[in-house]
């Protein structure tokens, strides 16, 4: 035996009771379980599952477990299954009760909290299973350990029986099952569960080494299964992020190192692209809002590509510095700490505020990214020369960006020409219809309600965003007449409190020319726009795919799957006579303005899809696929795709 398992054995061994410390009891998280998990919606019934999940990877951290399983019952209830050390069932000195009742019944209750049960954990607030058995009609819990098997159910938080052992066993675990309850949870209590998948994967990937499994047993025709399983760890999640694109050396760097109990692992590579994908998490946690091991990770990486652009006379000597923007672009990173003790802050709690984390994660990966780059000069000249090519596109955009500036969001002697505006100055009441040829955008012209409807028409495909550097967007008119209309700027200047509308409609033609338009307007709000995604601001237009007219009376069809079965219903249930005539409208230009009007931009009658970015990583790599350089990916997601399209005009 090595002297690690050694130590793990007499770890495991001091895993007991006395570990386990109370703060404070089980109150008000029915009343209040908002303050728990965020919100009783969607978001806050899978928040349940992670919390539960946690404790399970937390057994992992600590080096007891090595097997995670989740899996969605058939009646929407949750089980976990892990193969660590199976929570205490002896005695806990200060309730007098098990363990294993006091962790599930006690807020704050747990071996998180200075207890010595675990070094780094991961959840938001280390309140996860008390939390989930107060919001659950019913949770079991059976404990794996000793030769036997442990098992207690628990009512709506409540204990339903004590503690008791039910059976003999060679395993070692917990297991948790829970039933959400509907009470709390009336939006929804139904698991998404492409959802789930793509968390237990991130989970996978930022454990290395980690088996982990989800299961939807809801599914009766067949079984839904994904496991996940990475030696490479966050290498092999920048290798799965950078899977559609083109990189510019075959394997990711991967640089790790520790410091004041504080580990650091830093696995990243370049694209030929344009944009920064740069993920950071702490204890397993997405901070989504950055913090100070981005800060840290970013200020060590400006200064030592700059460093090491000087030491080796890749940069003249009158030469400006790159900036961290310059040599950003084009790079995916994934940065991952652990730490004991971290401290969220921000908006979401979301964001790292520990402030000794900056400086260990610069002082860390300067170190060992110093070293990379002056043993590996070919992949050092690449990442240089990157940098150099963005600071003369940056500087050329700095130029071009004077164009587009206006000196007032609401100035109107500065906005496009083309642009008909509305005379409502209030942004919430506000809407921009970005409309495909001159045609229709006369008859959106002439059909809208000029108070609060802005009418923008583009001509032909915009730019493609995806292959093009900034100073190139910037001198496509089509583009720059957008930016000024919104009038929140763009990219790094973006402001999204300053846009002049709150609704952005893209409208477009109902055939594949018109589907490209709405795909290259998508990609250029997502790139660098993405505040008014996020905001809910974008929507797009569904125009009908059909007129039936009989005699004075049109029944329009609305786009859709089951557009041809909508069809001949309206068709069947119209008396026989006069025989009605069906138009297929292929084009907005084919409806006049009070058609337009009635069947696509009246608020009481229109049908409208809007724009939301559920998974920003999943989106991510669809637009780099749908809209990059490399054809594979593409031909097989259109291989993969093309039986869900019908009635194409081409």
């Amino acid at each position: 035996m090595t002297e690690e398992e050694k130590n793990l054995v007499e770890r495991a061994k001091e895993y007991d009771a006395s570990q386990i410390q109370v703060l404070e009891g089980l109150e008000a998280v029915r009343k209040r379980p908002g303050m728990y998990i965020g919100s009783t919606s969607s978001e806050g019934l899978h928040h349940l599952v992670w919390e539960i999940v946690d404790n399970s990877i937390d057994e992992a951290l600590a080096g007891f477990a090595t097997k995670i399983e989740v899996i969605v019952e058939k009646d929407n209830s949750i089980t976990v299954i892990d193969d660590g050390r199976g929570i205490p069932v002896d005695i806990q000195a200060k309730t007098g009760r098990p363990a294993v009742e006091t962790v599930f019944t006690v807020l704050h209750a747990g071996g998180k909290f200075g207890g010595g049960g675990y070094k780094v954990s991961g959840g938001l607030h280390g309140v996860g299973s008390s939390v989930v058995n107060a919001l659950s009609t019913t949770l079991d819990v059976k404990v794996y350990k000793d030769g036997k098997i442990y098992h207690q159910q628990y009512q709506r938080g409540a204990v339903n029986e004590d503690l008791k052992v039910i059976g003999e066993t060679q395993l070692h675990g917990t297991e948790v099952h829970f039933v959400p309850d509907p009470e709390i949870f009336q939006e929804t209590t139904e698991f998404n569960f492409d959802k789930l998948a793509t968390r237990v994967r991130e989970l996978a990937f930022l454990n290395r080494g980690l088996h982990i499994s989800i299961e939807d047993r809801r599914v009766e025709e067949e079984v839904v299964l994904r496991e996940y399983h990475y030696e490479g760890g966050i290498k092999s999640y920048v290798e799965h992020l950078n899977a559609t694109k083109t990189v510019l050396f075959p394997e990711p760097i991967y640089l790790e190192g520790n410091q004041q109990d504080i580990s650091v692992e830093v696995s990243m590579q370049y694209t030929d692209g344009y944009h920064t994908n740069l993920l950071s998490f702490a204890n397993n946690i997405h901070t989504y809002e950055g913090g100070t091991h981005e800060s840290g990770f970013k200020t060590a990486l400006t200064r030592v590509i700059n460093d090491y652009a000087r030491k080796q006379k890749l940069m003249k000597e009158n030469d400006d510095n790159l900036t961290g923007e310059d040599v950003r672009e084009g790079l995916t990173a994934v940065i991952s700490i652990k730490h004991p003790d971290p401290q969220f802050e921000g908006q979401t709690k979301t964001k790292l505020g520990n402030s000794e984390v900056r400086t260990v994660t610069d002082r860390l990966f300067s170190e060992h990214f110093s070293k990379f780059l002056f043993e590996n000069p070919n992949v050092g000249r690449q990442i240089v020369e990157k940098g150099m090519l963005a600071s003369k596109a940056r500087l050329a955009a700095k130029r071009a960006r004077e164009v587009t500036r206006r000196k007032g969001a609401l100035e109107i002697s500065s906005l496009p020409g083309k642009l008909a505006d509305c005379s409502s100055r209030e942004p919430e009441k506000c809407e921009l219809f970005i409309v495909e040829g001159d045609s229709a955008g006369g008859s959106a012209k002439q059909g809208r309600d000029r108070e609060f409807q802005a009418i923008l028409p583009i001509r032909g495909k915009i730019l493609n965003v995806e292959k093009a550097t900034m100073d190139k967007i910037l001198a496509n008119e089509e583009i720059r007449s957008l930016f000024t209309a919104m009038g929140t700027g763009f990219g790094g200047d973006f402001d999204v409190s300053k846009a002049r509308y709150h609704k952005l409609v893209i409208m477009t033609d109902a055939d594949v020319d018109g589907a490209h338009i709405r795909t290259l307007l998508l990609t250029l709000f997502y790139r660098y726009m993405r505040p008014i995604v996020e905001a809910g601001y974008v929507y797009i237009a569904q125009p009908p795919l059909y007129g039936v007219k009989q005699g004075k009376n049109i029944t329009y069809v609305q786009p859709g799957k089951r557009a041809e079965e909508e069809l001949q219903r309206v068709i069947s249930e119209l008396p026989a006579s006069p025989k009605p005539s069906v138009q297929r409208y292929k084009g907005l230009g084919e409806m006049d303005d009070h058609q337009l009007w009635e069947t696509t931009m009246d608020p009481e009658n229109r049908m409208m899809l809007q724009v939301t970015v559920d998974d920003a990583i999943e989106a991510d790599q669809v637009f780099e696929m749908l809209m990059g350089d490399r054809v594979e990916p593409r031909r097989a997601f259109i291989e993969e795709n093309a039986h869900y399209v019908k009635n194409l005009d081409i």
